[in-house]
Formats: structure tokens, C-alpha cells, sequence
């Protein structure tokens, strides 16, 4: 059967081929055979096909090649040939004629290395184990299982809301963090009202009892309350304000905040008709950009009521504790002594005061409430006492708008819940 190259150009030619068919006769005639005499030997001779014979697989075919290593099926490669060629050598004189001995051309490149065996997989050796020698992080985590191991552990809080993405779970503690570092930017010098000079901590007093009936009036939210009185003290401190014009300071103040806090803001017709028209727009738009520009528009300060949520939190308050929290902090917005505490102490002495109001005497101030606080409960007491006392004269003094707002049904009658009066007979 005769074998025609001039369909298939990409047959790779020996060089000595010429074209014609024929050889070259430079010194090689003697030392190569005719095409057919190394196709009748390779038949005869050879159990694989020769390379002149060599044909492509089908997909089908290579798949089911690679699974059988035979070499009587083996496709013939340029590597495969070479190694044939070597390892005939080495058992037969290079003298002799074979199949593949003259029609095969070996390059230097794809000469076989001695000793060329395959090289096992070795297995990667396991890492020891620490359970072999027993680390000192392992000693460290024992002794803290053991500390934790108390009558009071520390209980993680914000595991309940891991599923809530509205707790922010993964960032809250690095929030309080901030918070704790810039509430100090946030408070006002406790002696401030010294620097007025028509008005005083009394007249103070009244604008805030006022705008917590007003803040209950228009059913606001709880942190719009406390961002208005920081907003009152801030600019009070910073500029001198005439006795007529304080109550327009207030109602300024709680519309910057309830634009910054709230979602359905008050008109300012409604503000100018609860201070029973006092007051005309112009003059509360004007009082606005006069007070923005002061406080250089700095609105985000952490407040009594953002530290009061996290301590509850920790505290595991119930809907009782909340409201009694509450109560006591707002009694606390209204005096103007209590600006010496910063807004972290107050949130952590109204939690504990409201504890100790509720419980009584078996009342104790958590280890997890101290973690979350950072205050211990000697720490807390000096606060504590001064809102026992604002409790107990809440019914009896001038000023009775909290009193009035927590004595209804909505607040559940918080106020009228006996005071914590052996906080006051510790101190004597």
C-alpha cells in the first residue's frame, strides 16, 4: 500500500528526504534502507505501528487510552520514539538494522537521562500536635475558663441580635469605643451659667420641664429629648442670651433636633403656636442659622440616651427597669448640677439606681454591666444618691412636668414607685 504525502501538509519530512521521493546521497545512502524495507520489518519485527503509519485517536479513543497503559496502543510521541530508540541500543549492536534505528531522529534535547526512574510521592509529615506538649496559651485559656467559671460571668449581650443587621453586631463595641473617646467634646463647663448675665440655672430649670411636656406633646422620639437639651447648654456656653429670648434658644434647639433625629419634623407654625405665638418665623429662622454656625454644625455628639441603651442592654432590663431608667435621667436633665457628670456616668448611674429602686436592697451591680460601663459601683454611688433625691421631691417641687409625664398610663406609673432610700442611708 502506497502512502502519498501531498494531502497532508503537516507531515514532518526527514531531512534527507528530497522532492521527488528519493534520498540525499551525501554519505548517508549507505547507512539508510529504502521506505518499504522498514515498513515490511516494522510489521514483522514490531508490535506498535510505524511512524510513517501513524494516526490520529478520536476523543473516545484517548480517553479509553489513558486508562489502559498498553504499549502496543500507546500513540507514538517525539519523547516516546527516543526512549525506543535508546533502549534498542542498549540491548542490540548500533550496527544492526531495526525499524526505527535510521528512520528516526533524535535530538539532543529529548536524550533520556540515566537513572531516570519515576520518584515516589513522598507524603507530607503532619505538623505536631499541641496536645503533645501543652502550650502556654492553652494554660492562659484554662485559667480564664476557670475565672469564668464564677457565680457572676460576663455574658455576651449581643449574641441574641448576631442574625440582626440593624445591631451591628461586629462594630458596636468599636462604636462605644468613639463614643467613650468624644462624649467629653460633648459636655459643657458645669460653672457656664456664670457667664450669663440675665439669666440663671433656675430659668434653665423651667425651659427644659417645658420642652419635655412639649417633647411628650408632639409624642417625639427619646433621643430627640436629649440632643435638644445638649444643643441648649452648648449654646449657652458659648454666647450670652437676654431672659425673652431663652424660650425661642429651646424651641430653636429641639427643631435642629428633631431635623437631625426624627422622620416627620414639626412645622415651625406649630412651635411658634406651642410657645403661644411669642414668636414670629423670622425670628425662629434667623435663631437657627445663628446656632448652627456656633456649634459649626457638629449635631453627632453621643448623648446620655445612646450609652443608656447599650446599658440596659447589658443589664438585661425589662419594659419595668426601661421606664424607671428613664424616669430618673430625665429628672436628671432638668438640674443644672449634673453637668459635672459626664454622659456616660449618668446612663450607668440611672441603670443602677433604677436596679436598686426595683430590687431593693438584694440589688447588685453586675459584673457585666461593670464590663460594658467601664464603672465599678463606688464609683456610681455619688451620682445615684443626688437621683434618689430628685425622686423623692419629684411630687413636691416646683417643677413636676416629669413627674406629671411618668404618673400616666402610657408610662406605666413609673413615678409612683417608692424611691431607693437605703442608697441614702449607706452615705450616713
Amino acid at each position: 500500500m502506497a502512502f502519498s504525502d501531498e494531502n497532508n501538509p503537516n507531515l514532518i519530512k526527514p531531512t534527507g528526504f528530497l522532492p521527488g521521493g528519493g534520498l540525499e546521497e551525501r554519505g548517508r545512502a549507505n547507512n539508510r534502507r529504502a521506505l518499504i524495507d522498514i515498513n515490511k520489518n516494522s510489521v514483522v519485527n514490531q508490535a506498535y505501528p510505524c511512524v510513517l503509519n501513524k494516526r490520529g485517536l478520536s476523543g473516545k479513543q484517548e480517553i479509553c487510552e489513558k486508562k489502559q497503559v498498553d504499549p502496543f496502543h500507546r500513540p507514538i510521541t517525539r519523547k516516546f520514539a527516543a526512549q525506543i530508540a535508546s533502549s534498542q541500543q542498549l540491548h542490540h549492536n548500533p550496527q544492526e538494522n531495526n525499524a526505527f534505528g535510521h528512520s528516526i531522529f533524535v535530538d539532543e534535547d529529548c536524550k533520556t537521562i540515566e537513572n531516570d526512574h519515576p520518584v515516589p510521592m513522598f507524603l507530607e509529615k503532619p505538623e505536631p500536635s499541641f496536645s503533645q506538649e501543652p502550650s502556654q496559651m492553652e494554660e492562659v485559656e484554662m485559667e480564664d475558663i476557670a475565672e469564668d467559671d464564677d457565680d457572676d460571668p460576663v455574658i455576651d449581650i449581643d449574641s441574641v441580635d448576631s442574625e440582626n443587621p440593624l445591631a451591628v453586631v461586629e462594630y458596636v463595641d468599636d462604636l462605644y469605643e468613639h463614643y467613650r473617646k468624644i462624649e467629653n467634646s460633648s459636655c459643657v463647663p458645669p460653672n457656664y451659667m456664670n457667664k450669663q448675665i440675665d439669666i440663671n440655672e433656675k430659668m434653665r430649670a423651667i425651659l427644659i420641664d417645658w420642652l419635655i411636656e412639649v417633647h411628650d406633646k408632639f409624642d417625639l422620639m427619646g433621643e430627640t429629648l436629649f440632643l435638644t437639651v445638649n444643643l441648649i447648654d452648648r449654646f449657652l456656653s458659648q454666647k450670652t442670651v437676654v431672659r425673652k429670648k431663652l424660650q425661642l434658644v429651646g424651641l430653636v434647639s429641639m427643631l435642629l433636633a428633631c431635623k437631625y433625629e426624627e422622620v416627620s419634623v414639626p412645622v415651625v407654625g406649630d412651635l411658634i403656636l406651642i410657645s403661644d405665638k411669642a414668636y414670629s418665623r423670622t425670628e425662629v429662622l434667623e435663631l437657627e442659622t445663628v446656632m448652627l454656625n456656633c456649634l459649626q454644625f457638629n449635631m453627632s455628639v453621643p448623648t446620655p440616651f445612646v450609652f443608656l441603651q447599650r446599658f440596659l442592654k447589658a443589664a438585661q432590663a425589662d419594659k419595668k427597669l426601661e421606664l424607671m431608667a428613664f424616669f430618673l435621667i430625665e429628672l436628671s436633665l432638668v438640674e443644672y448640677e449634673m453637668l459635672r457628670f459626664p454622659p456616660s456616668l449618668l446612663a450607668a448611674a440611672a441603670t443602677y439606681t433604677a436596679q436598686c429602686t426595683i430590687a431593693g436592697v438584694e440589688c447588685c451591680w453586675s459584673r457585666t454591666c461593670e464590663w460594658h460601663s467601664s464603672y465599678s459601683e463606688e464609683h456610681l454611688l455619688e451620682c445615684s444618691r443626688l437621683m434618689v433625691g430628685f425622686h423623692q421631691k419629684a411630687a413636691t417641687g416646683k417643677l413636676t412636668g416629669v413627674h406629671r409625664k411618668y404618673c400616666t398610663s402610657k408610662f406605666n406609673y413609673t413615678a409612683k414607685r417608692e424611691p431607693a432610700h437605703f442608697l441614702l442611708q449607706t452615705q450616713q
